[in-house]
């Protein structure tokens, strides 16, 4: 016996029932089809995929096994099959496989289709592209942003002058890069232009909603009050702003598109495909749409990296350039964008900020988010040994289990915390404000070094610590100043998954869970009301986007594993404000900076695609190419 768990997860078996369903189906379409044991293979390994976060399966990196005969021989197979699609195919079939070799279940491939075209609508708008702002604009942008030094470009103003230009603006910056101030200024512009224009702000959870409805009103004080007034009071999550129906589905869509004139998304980096493709959809004609995230950041849990597909290409064509000079009084030469990852089409809607106005060019975490992102370990490594700085750690621990000491030193970044529940026990914002300067963040769920078996450790040690008086029912996971994460939506409660509440006793010494409003207020809520929750002294770096600590410790697993990848680290690394604390070996801490994830998808593809298709039918007609509607 070896003790390793080798039965199949509920993914494996459930992507084993789904393949055999598409042999049978095979079976009864084509008869006498011989190809019956690698389309199984085939359809195995995309619904696999799917549910690692790829939106398809890439052909060429199938096992050799599972394709006799080569590539094009499997090709052949699979379309013949009966049950395999091409593309241009007018009826769906359960996979489609393009010309490039990516297999799709036919639903994300659908999805991808929409989302370029939806997305095309918007960049390609004619009237956008070919309509000059508003003469107030220039001198507004310069009363916003200021006259640049030297001539030099100021992408905050470039930004926002491309956002006044047309009806698609991406803008991809780390923390710190002055993404919501942007925008910002860019909503100020667009009410000064249209007053009563509706605006609506939303984001992929209720945490990121909350937070950036914060940051928008703390930007927010330097307008005049007329502008000021104006600015979103409320901020939506996604399914909330579309109005996600109980069987399903949304109020909002293609054909019954959202009352609107500007809708901002941050943390747009968290989209996955499938909402992604709704949101898109749902933004009526004429208006405008402008995504914030970070291209570098962790891809959604759920299928696709759209964001970072679609900040993939921040090129300026000479005539874009040329009027964001006029808007910005800046010299056509200095707006040089960076070199982008791959061309798209969406080149003239794409920013990326590099400049970081929280950390400096000094501080020791933008260093070492920076070569964390240029995948530099060699550096990293030397200059983490030699205690490059002050505000960053590196404890080389690959223990399989965290030892007493390390489990100790996690406690002592709640000292604040620990010390302010004695301080003020009845003070709910003093106690949240406390928890938040720390977090523990870690890599995986399960595991010794994962989330639930670090929260019930930390959880032990904290009430050991504080030795609250109240704390009497040692069989109980509920005790003063237990932190909370809710894990899925309430709306009725105006709960959401991620939102976090703390354990106190009120007046009656009864315990009750303070969550936080946007009006900065607490609600207080009984434990028995609450919606799936867990401890919240360790999350999982995925849960923390979108938060912001002063520190925190990254907890990595005593082995290497595909979590473990470039984007995780960066991740949570540019969560912390002040102080990181790394904890992983060399070999696993290596190797994730040195391997980029990377998610299979066609997204580029179907952009590319469109455009092409675009471009002919220019040439044939001679007339210009509208966008899709």
């Amino acid at each position: 016996m070896t003790g390793l768990d080798t039965s199949p997860t509920p993914q494996e078996r459930l992507a084993a029932s789904f393949a055999r369903r598409i042999a049978r189906w095979a079976a009864e379409r084509t008869p006498g089809f011989a190809g019956l044991a690698v389309l199984e293979a085939a359809a195995q390994r995309v619904s696999l995929a799917v549910g690692e976060g790829h939106v398809c399966a890439d052909l060429a990196a199938l096992p050799a096994f599972m394709m006799p005969g080569g590539h094009d021989a499997v090709r052949k197979l699979l379309l013949d099959s009966g049950v395999v699609a091409r593309p241009a195919d007018p009826h769906p079939l359960p996979l489609v496989l393009d010309d490039d070799g990516r297999l799709y279940l036919y639903r994300y491939f659908d999805y991808e289709c929409r989302l370029a075209a939806a997305l095309r609508r918007l960049a390609g708008d004619p009237i956008a592209a070919g309509a000059a702002a508003a003469p107030e604009s220039r001198e507004r942008l310069r009363e916003l942003f200021g006259a640049a030094a030297d001539g030099e470009a100021d992408w905050q103003k470039i930004a926002a002058a491309l956002a006044l230009l047309g009806r698609l603006t991406i803008i991809s910056g780390g923390p710190g890069t002055g993404k919501t101030t942007t925008v910002v200024n860019i909503l100020a512009c667009l009410i000064a232009e249209q007053p009563g224009c509706r605006i609506a702000l939303a984001a992929p959870t209720g945490k990121a909603a909350a937070r950036v409805l914060m940051a928008l009103r703390e930007r927010a004080g330097h307008l005049a009050p007329e502008l000021h007034d104006q600015m979103p009071q409320t901020a939506f999550t996604i399914h909330r702003l579309l109005g996600m129906l109980p069987q399903g589905g949304f109020r909002h869509h293609a054909d019954n598109p959202l009352a609107i004139d500007v809708l901002v998304v941050d943390e747009a980096s968290m989209l996955d495909l499938a909402l992604a493709t709704r949101l898109v959809e749902a933004i009526p004609p004429g208006a405008r749409l402008i995504l914030l995230g970070d291209k570098d950041q962790l891809a959604a849990v759920e299928a696709g990296a759209v964001f970072s597909e679609i900040a993939a290409d921040p090129r300026l064509t000479p005539l874009m350039r040329t009027r964001l000079a006029e808007l910005t009084d800046t010299p056509a030469e200095r707006i040089v964008p960076p070199v982008g990852r791959e061309p798209t089409p969406l080149n003239d809607s794409v920013v990326w900020f590099s400049r970081n106005y929280r950390f400096g060019r000094d501080s020791g975490i933008g260093l070492l988010a920076a070569r964390v992102n240029a995948g530099d370990w060699d550096g990293a490594r030397i200059w983490l040994e030699h205690g490059g700085d002050a505000s960053v750690q590196w404890s080389d621990d690959g223990s399989m289990v965290p030892a007493k000491a390390l489990v100790e030193r996690l406690l002592d970044g709640y000292q604040d915390f620990l010390q302010t529940l004695r301080d003020h026990r009845a003070e709910p914002s003093a106690v949240l404000e406390a928890f938040n300067r720390f977090r523990v963040l870690c890599a995986l769920r399960e595991s010794a070094r994962g989330v639930v078996a670090l929260n019930r450790v930390l959880a032990a040690g904290f009430r050991r610590r504080l030795s609250h008086p109240l704390d009497t029912q040692a069989r109980s996971d509920w005790f003063p100043g237990r932190p909370v994460l809710i894990l899925r939506n309430d709306y009725a409660l105006r709960l959401f998954n991620g939102d976090i509440g703390i354990a106190l006793a009120d007046a009656g010494g009864a315990l009750r869970v303070y969550f936080p409003d946007a009006d900065g207020s607490f609600r207080a809520l009984p434990p028995v009301r609450l919606p799936e929750h867990e401890t919240a002294f360790a999350m999982t770096v995925h849960k923390s986007q979108g938060s912001e600590f002063d520190a925190i410790a990254l907890m990595l697993p005593a082995q290497l594993l595909p979590v473990v990848s470039r984007e995780l680290i960066y991740t949570g690394v540019t969560r912390a404000k002040q102080r990181v604390e790394l904890i992983g070996s060399a070999a696993v801490l290596g190797a994730g900076i040195a391997a980029p994830s990377r998610r299979h998808s066609g997204l580029i593809a179907r952009l590319q695609d469109l455009a092409a298709s675009c471009e002919a039918a220019q040439t044939a007609s001679g007339s210009d190419c509208l966008p899709p509607t």
